[in-house]
């Protein structure tokens, strides 16, 4: 206990004089030419956009039941100064009326106090605090929602599920001032993520031409990605998608052979950037540093319902405890390799997204007694890949979703959207189908992620009416590493939130939520979790999949 205090004692000196060397830098610019938007009354041109409701595929009441649900809050007064942000030196958090015990299935309360720079308590919400309840011994943690009250304090109810101590952690990942930033880019025409098409044919002498151009989504009625020689276009028909990329100088849009992606593009100016400083983004706060004694209590605490669809996911959706997830959705089995074999017999899985699904395929591939991955042909960690176990039944597909994808170079044939996916398969009793969306379109505008939303919502919906005994299931964004302007952990937060709004009423879809799962573990944040976070997922998975 002395060390870790010590640690982070050191820590917050070490942070405290980065922020120091960071104010001399900034003063080196004209800060008083940044300027915050002043937030105003929630309304419908808080999202303005030359998108419709139309474009997106949703109602108008549908659209203005997700904008409140992503409503945050922020600045009441432009921004000029750094020493006005939110800091995570000053920023404090305090247990409500400690006790000297507690026991098990109590809850604790926590007061979040965000200050700025020069000590002053912040006036206005919007920042982005995480907390948790943690013992590093026991590798037992539960994750706590941070409620805003928009006057620069927040609150954290914390459940205490385990027997023994515990203490409180909380860390503020962005200033509400960043926030601002991170939403005013993700809704801009600046293209933070850059994308490569590689055209490929025969040149008039026969000979072999390679072209390599930008290519991007194209999206609302003027396009928000434009270049001097533009372009060709591939619209998708059933999902309305289009793509685009630069007009190669000698061959024609239709020699269009891979994709692979392209650079990453920072529009912060100088300002912009201090306050995505590492001293600023992702740091401890100070708190009550008391240890907490969790007394046993007679009451058992977890759930014992079979897992299906229609349960609905609380916080905390469980806890871990010796790097055991236990859920409080539905009854939690653990899976040797001998359940999974019986669990997955005589069944078609199918899972779709991103890396992050291939990670529960690569779990299966090495888990699973007997079966063996198909030599496809293609890239192993681009895909798509299939494994097979012929005693059983089993096989297993993974394939990434369509474009816009931040993957190495891979034919464009490969590349499919999740909703023409769905479309082709029967479904049935032996069919589970597993998808995620998140990590690739933080990059892009809401409105765009919510068209892709729409898209594949209509695809299972249609899945379900032809084959009602279907498994589906929606795997949610985890947390990631990186804490920036292209991939911060708030963009998975609002996809999240669009994912669950969007599905919350379609009978016979299962929403999983990883993201409490990544976000209480000890394990530093990783886009790609851990192994024993994504032995936990597969639990999980394989406990919708085969119930007990």
């Amino acid at each position: 206990m002395i060390c870790r205090l010590r640690n982070h004692v050191l820590s917050a000196c070490f942070a405290w004089i980065t922020f120091c060397l960071i104010v001399w830098q900034l003063n080196c610019f004209q800060i008083g030419t940044f300027h915050l938007p002043a937030p105003k009354p929630f309304s419908r041109k808080n999202y303005s956009s030359p998108v419709s409701v139309f474009d997106m595929g949703i109602s108008d009441e549908e659209w203005e039941r997700l904008q409140k649900a992503l409503n945050w809050p922020g600045p009441d007064q432009l921004i000029t100064q750094l020493n006005l942000t939110t800091s995570p030196v000053h920023s404090t958090f305090s247990v409500v009326e400690p006790k000297n015990s507690y026991k098990v299935g109590e809850n604790i309360s926590v007061i979040i106090t965000a200050r700025d720079h020069n000590k002053n308590p912040k006036t206005y919400g919007g920042d982005f605090f995480k907390a948790k309840l943690f013992n590093s011994e026991l590798k037992a943690s539960v994750y706590g929602e941070v409620v805003d009250h928009r006057n620069g304090t927040y609150s954290v109810v914390l459940l205490l599920p385990w027997e023994g101590q515990a203490q409180v952690f909380v860390r503020l990942e962005h200033s509400s001032e960043v926030v601002q930033i991170l939403k005013k880019y993700r809704e801009s025409s600046f293209p933070r993520s850059h994308y490569n098409g590689h055209f490929e044919g025969l040149g008039p002498d026969k000979k072999i031409i390679r072209e390599v151009v930008q290519c991007n989504i194209k999206w609302g009625a003027e396009g928000n990605w434009r270049r001097g020689n533009c372009c060709c276009e591939y619209k998708d028909i059933k999902t309305g998608t289009l793509w685009q990329c630069e007009r190669p100088k000698k061959l024609p849009c239709n020699k269009l052979v891979h994709h692979s992606k392209g650079s990453l593009e920072n529009p912060l100016n100088p300002f912009e950037k201090g306050l995505f400083a590492k001293a600023l983004t992702n740091v401890p706060i100070t708190g009550d540093k008391q240890v907490i004694n969790i007394l046993p209590n007679t009451a058992g605490i977890g759930k014992t319902e079979k897992c299906r669809s229609g349960l609905t996911t609380p916080v905390p959706a469980g806890f871990y405890f010796k790097d055991v997830w236990t859920s409080f959705v539905c009854n939690t089995q653990q899976f040797n390799s001998s359940k999974m074999w019986n669990c997955l017999q005589n069944k078609i899985v199918y899972m779709m997204g991103d890396s992050t699904t291939r990670q529960w395929f690569e779990f299966f591939e090495n888990k699973v007694p007997g079966i063996k991955r198909m030599d496809l042909h293609t890239p192993r960690l681009a895909g798509p890949l299939m494994a097979v176990e012929l005693k059983n039944n089993i096989i297993i597909h993974w394939r990434p979703h369509g474009v816009p994808l931040r993957f190495t170079i891979m034919p464009m044939t490969d590349l499919h959207y999740i909703a023409n996916d769905i479309d082709k398969i029967a479904g049935g009793p032996h069919v589970v189908v597993v998808f995620t969306l998140f990590a690739h379109l933080v990059f892009h505008p809401i409105t765009f992620y919510v068209h892709k939303v729409a898209k594949i919502r209509q695809s299972v919906v249609a899945l379900l009416s032809r084959a009602p005994e279907t498994t589906v299931i929606i795997k949610s964004g985890n947390t990631a590493g990186l804490k920036d302007i292209f991939q911060s952990d708030w963009y998975a937060v609002q996809e999240n939130i669009v994912m669950k709004e969007m599905f919350r009423d379609i009978d016979g879809v299962i929403y999983f939520d990883v993201w409490q799962m990544t976000s209480c573990h000890y394990l530093t944040e990783n886009v790609h979790p851990g192994p024993v976070v994504i032995a936990n997922e597969i639990n999980m998975f394989l406990s919708y999949v085969c119930p007990a």
